[in-house]
């Protein structure tokens, strides 16, 4: 029975309680969040970049 009112309540929460964001506001931070995310890999590529030639002199020193 508590699970029946439990699941009552959250319906009623998500459908008369919760504010959603419009789908201007929806999309406006999905590009944001995909530009970071485009961002942080370039970094994280460069990063690797050159780790990689910095182990490659390294190894052919020796």
């Amino acid at each position: 029975m508590k699970f029946v009112e439990y699941c009552k309540e959250s319906y009623n929460e998500l459908v008369h309680k919760t504010s959603w964001p419009s789908r201007k506001e929806l999309t406006q931070s999905s590009v944001i969040v995909l530009i970071a995310s485009i961002i942080l890999a370039l970094i994280v590529w460069f990063m690797d970049w050159c780790f990689e030639s910095i182990m490659t002199f390294v190894y052919g020193l020796l």
